[in-house]
Order: structure tokens, then C-alpha cells, then sequence
């Protein structure tokens, strides 16, 4: 897979990242919602590195920011992830479900990774269905409804307008931080956002 060169790439999601063109009811969005330091993270649910941050966001940035910045949630399923679209599918039918529900669908399947293929993935969501008491045959009839499908295509065109390439990319107002990075540099970018605020 090609890679953009870090200045590429760090131009092009500055560039975008004024622009946010989906209305926030679309969004799953963690953390203090009317916050103006904003993290938008786009992620693929069937990526490890995602899943990585996602325990970083559990462990460490929720504890630590909740009441303060805005975590929103973007859809960026790989082409090269055999389940990442359906599961972001899946996600968002939980959601309108049952408010919060979709929150837990994302961390049972970046929590579940190893265990879930592309052969077993319907039976996986079936039983998670089943588990918080949704029909299993809602579920998996999701999987086709063309307006969640339309909703996570959106953020990944919105995402790949962005110059986005790899997940997750994590946007604190706009700095970019890709696949691998540590918690202290995510950090320290919130607290200047912050700092800036007051």
C-alpha cells in the first residue's frame, strides 16, 4: 500500500480540517458534546491499531477528558477489512436502536478482533444482538439498509476529501495523528487546544 509522505499528508488534513460537513446528529460523539476542542477519530472496526486506541481512549483520554473535549466518531472501513463495513453498518443500527448501544457494538468488536472473520461474522453479530436483547433477524437485515450504508460511505468520502489514508487518524482541531502514536503527544495537543480556549 503507497503511503503519503507525513508533510503530504499533515497539508492535507490542515487543509480540510476547517470543513466538516456532516451534521454532529450523525455521529457517535464520547466526552463533553458542546466542547469547542474537538477529536474527530476516524476508525476502521476491524483494525488493530484502532482497537489499540480505543483502549488508549478508555483508559487513559476519556478518564482524563470526558468533561472537557469532544470525541467524535468517524466511519473508515478499509477495503482491504473483509467485515469493517458491515460492522460499522451494524454499529449504527445499534445506535438508533438503543442509544448506546452502538458505543458497545464498536468495543465488542475491537475487543473481539482475533475472534471475528469474515465466515463467522453474521453469526457473531446475531449473538451480540441477541445478548442485548435486539432481534438478531433486525440485525443482520441492517446489514443491507441502504441509508446506514449511505451514512458510513459518507464519512469515509468525507474522510478520504481529508487526505486520510490509515487508521486510525485522529484529529485533535484539526493536528493529525496517525496509526501509531503515544498518549502523551495526544495529550499534550488537547491541553494546548484547551489552554486556548480560555
Amino acid at each position: 500500500m503507497s503511503r503519503l509522505t507525513p508533510a503530504v499528508t499533515v497539508l492535507a488534513l490542515a487543509a480540510a480540517s476547517a470543513s466538516l460537513v456532516q451534521a454532529a446528529d450523525k455521529h457517535l460523539i464520547e466526552g463533553a458534546a458542546q466542547s469547542p476542542v474537538r477529536v474527530l477519530i476516524y476508525e476502521d472496526l476491524q483494525c488493530p491499531d484502532c482497537a489499540d486506541f480505543r483502549r488508549m481512549l478508555d483508559t487513559q483520554l476519556l478518564p482524563r477528558y470526558a468533561a472537557t473535549v469532544r470525541f467524535e466518531h468517524r466511519d473508515f472501513p478499509l477495503a482491504k477489512h473483509a467485515w469493517a463495513r458491515k460492522a460499522s453498518i451494524a454499529a449504527r443500527f445499534f445506535e438508533e436502536t438503543r442509544p448506546g448501544l452502538g458505543l458497545e457494538y464498536r468495543k465488542y468488536t475491537m475487543g473481539h478482533q482475533p475472534e471475528i472473520n469474515a465466515g463467522n461474522f453474521n453469526d457473531q453479530l446475531a449473538r451480540f444482538a441477541k445478548d442485548h436483547g435486539v432481534d438478531p433477524a433486525k440485525a443482520l437485515s441492517a446489514l443491507a439498509d441502504e441509508r446506514l450504508a449511505a451514512d458510513v460511505q459518507r464519512d469515509f468520502e468525507d474522510g478520504t476529501a481529508r487526505g486520510i489514508a490509515h487508521t486510525p487518524t485522529v484529529l485533535v482541531n484539526g493536528k493529525p495523528f496517525i496509526e501509531t502514536f503515544a498518549f502523551e503527544d495526544v495529550a499534550a495537543a488537547i491541553d494546548a487546544e484547551l489552554k486556548a480556549t480560555k
